[in-house]
């Protein structure tokens, strides 16, 4: 449902919407004839090729609002689960679907619909339906290793083809108005009927290819959510207007120390160098991925204070403009770098006496801050391990 689910509407919802959409669903396949295997199997006749024209309709609008939403920053296409392609199990599938289509006159989805309207030949679709899953479950042994075959992965025809996203998507357009005018040409050959282009058909049905194709464009040249906050926060830097409020190294030792609880320490190198160091209890969210749905739920919660630290203080100080870009003003960026917090606390080693006072009083504190955020680190790391389970005799009882 996203992006929908949870941005607009809670997730407690999300099954009851469901059930609405696939009623309505239902009941639009109903009303456009898919409830009579007259209609579905018109398009292997070519008398009606109405399912093709539908399911070439739903495909190119999905994908249309797929590209739009996801440049728009509405969602996270890398999120989206892909169907691992396994090659013979598709061929083999398909063929035995389409053979079924034909024979039966249903696909499940239309089975189902035929079914709710009471149709006896929906039910005895289902029923074989059902007969045919347990049979699959019951006899998997013995196509298994047919079944895994050729395992592709997730696989993408735009990758496939090397092009962009958005250049497939304007190709599956020109397909798709192209498989219209054809099958309405074999449609009326079948039919007995002269194939006439009258203007304004013609007009409309130019209008109704031109409008996903001139959304895709706009998509193409135009700069998403992401690149505008970045050229926004240059121009701010650019005009010497990014002055983050900077936190010392050793108040967020202190902090640390005495109420880390209240402190959202957010690591904004990348995973490779969060693991070879990172300060205790921080969170790795590299800069260039802060603005995903995810991670803007981390960084703009409003219980904690966000202190962000990097490999360099540039990356501070752009991790805490693109927080408050988002609307999280209550913003840190660490006055050190990773490796130089590393040196000044957990690289410390004898502390030198001669100095002032003071001096040895900063190092025992640093070394004290070292020692201290380690067992907190460790602390930390042991909340999210699983409670380990250990067996006992029981005592007691009658001997």
């Amino acid at each position: 449902m996203g992006p929908l689910i949870p941005d607009i509407i809670s997730g407690e919802f999300n099954f009851m919407i469901a059930l609405i959409v696939g009623i309505g669903f239902g009941f639009a396949l109903e009303q456009g004839g898919f409830a009579s295997t007259k209609k579905l199997v018109g398009l292997f006749y070519g008398y009606d090729f109405t399912v093709l024209r539908v399911f070439f309709t739903a495909g190119i609008t999905a994908m249309v609002g797929v590209i739009v939403l996801n440049h728009l920053n509405m969602l996270d296409v890398s999120i989206i689960y892909i169907n691992p392609t396994f090659l013979w199990s598709a061929l083999v599938g398909g063929a035995i679907m389409g053979v079924g289509f034909i024979i039966g006159g249903f696909c499940p989805g239309t089975s189902a619909c035929a079914a709710a309207t009471g149709r006896v030949d929906g039910w005895a679709f289902l029923l074989g339906g059902i007969i045919g899953i347990f049979a699959f479950g019951e006899g998997f042994p013995l196509w298994k290793d047919l079944y895994l075959a050729e395992n592709w992965g997730p696989v993408l025809m735009n990758e496939q083809f090397g092009l962009s996203r958005e250049a497939f998507g304007i190709i599956m357009i020109m397909v798709a108005a192209g498989a219209f005018v054809m099958t309405q040409i074999i449609e009326n050959k079948v039919n007995g009927k002269e194939t006439r282009w009258f203007k304004p058909v013609i007009i409309k049905n130019a209008i109704i290819v031109a409008t996903p194709v001139l959304l895709v464009i706009m998509v193409m040249i135009t700069p998403n959510r992401t690149e505008v906050m970045n050229s926004r926060i240059d121009a701010k830097i650019a005009a010497g207007e990014c002055n983050p409020e900077m936190m010392d190294a050793d108040k967020l030792a202190y902090e640390l120390m005495n109420q880390y609880y209240k402190y959202n320490v957010i690591d904004v190198r990348s995973p490779e160098e969060f693991a070879a160091f990172h300060i205790p209890t921080a969170i790795n969210i590299p800069l260039e991925d802060m603005s995903e749905h995810a991670n803007l739920d981390i960084v703009l919660q409003n219980i904690k204070t966000n202190v962000f630290y990097g490999a360099n203080i540039y990356q501070s100080q752009r991790a805490c403009m693109v927080s408050k870009y988002f609307g999280k003003s209550d913003n840190f960026a660490l006055k050190l770098t990773a490796n130089e917090f590393n040196k000044q606390y957990f690289q410390l080693g004898q502390i030198n006496f001669e100095g002032s006072k003071s001096e040895v009083d900063l190092l025992k504190f640093r070394k004290e801050a070292g020692e201290k955020l380690t067992e907190i680190g460790e602390s930390v790391a042991n909340l999210d391990k699983p409670v380990e389970k250990k067996e006992t005799r029981v005592k007691g009882g009658c001997s």
